[in-house]
């Protein structure tokens, strides 16, 4: 009795802007698959429309697979993969599982034992950091910023040591508040570039410092996707820690200066990178008693 043979996952990069950043091998493969998963199936049947991609003598089946149904239909995408099916994995624009599904497919098919190929496309993440002439030696992707206020400013002051340049993705509704704050927990004269429209017709880096950049895209808001890069800690940025700055200390004597309980969880949570919220809860403390805690570990954390 012959075995059912085992389909393979192809893992494919698709143009981020300009249709004509395809590769002929991604090409070949949409146009061998039975199926097609992507997070927007209207964006793929474009790109098939455009470059007259045909599925063997038919067009393939097309399912949609984005973050909303990501969960339950990963199981049904193995469950076809292993009844010998090939399948092709496309996000809307770029890399599937970078700030897109795919992630948790490709980590169950590997669990199955089911082959994956990759096939390398664009990426907004290289193409803002080879245009902004920030050094590539070591970077690190971030994704979107949290939208709460709190978890961003945490997240943006535990990388204030970070060496490596920094990479964002953000909305332009919000990439003005992003930038300001990560001028306030980095620095105002740290070096950066704001891309928007990558590869497409008005694609545009502005380049500033943060300071600098914070004020224009308050003055002349962008538009279209956006990709942020920020140059990396160098020594002379290093501030105090947690490990060198006396929390308590601090907290007491930004109190005495006059400070909101607020004011100083809100400062000092950029500084050390560390929950608003517990530091917050440790001004409260010592300023209603003057014994009391004498360290965030001290705090409780409800």
């Amino acid at each position: 009795m012959n075995e059912t043979r085992t389909g393979k996952l192809f893992v494919v990069g698709t143009p981020i802007g300009n249709m004509e950043d395809i590769t002929l091998r991604a090409l070949r493969v949409l146009a061998s698959v039975e199926i097609i998963c992507a997070e927007d199936t209207r964006s793929v049947q474009h790109l098939l429309t455009h470059h007259q991609v045909r599925a063997g003598t038919s067009p393939a089946r097309i399912l949609s697979f984005f973050s909303g149904n990501e969960a339950t239909r990963t199981d049904e995408v193995i469950a076809l993969l292993r009844d010998g099916h090939d399948i092709a994995l496309v996000s809307e624009a770029g890399m599937p599982g970078i700030s897109d599904p795919g992630q948790r497919l490709v980590s169950a098919a590997q669990a199955s034992r089911i082959r994956v190929e990759v096939i390398p496309g664009p990426s907004a993440v290289l193409h803002a950091l080879v245009a902004s002439g920030l050094p590539s030696e070591r970077f690190l992707f971030l994704g979107f910023p949290p939208r709460s206020e709190g978890q961003r400013l945490q997240l943006f002051g535990s990388l204030r040591h970070e060496p490596g340049t920094l990479i964002f993705y953000e909305s332009p509704e919000r990439v003005a508040q992003t930038v300001a704050d990560l001028a306030t927990a980095l620095g105002t004269d740290r070096p950066a570039m704001v891309a928007r429209e990558l590869t497409k017709l008005f694609e545009e880096h502005r380049r500033g410092t943060l300071g600098e950049l914070a004020v224009s895209l308050t003055v002349q808001p962008p538009r279209g996707e956006i990709t942020l890069v920020v140059q990396g800690a160098d020594e002379s940025a290093l501030q105090p820690t947690t490990e060198t700055l006396n929390v308590e200390q601090e907290i007491r004597r930004r109190l005495h200066s006059g400070e909101s309980a607020k004011d100083i969880a809100t400062a000092l949570t950029v500084i050390l990178g560390q929950p608003r919220r517990k530091l917050y809860q440790l001004a409260l403390h010592l300023k209603e008693t003057s014994d009391g805690a004498t360290s965030l570990d001290d705090v409780p954390a409800g």
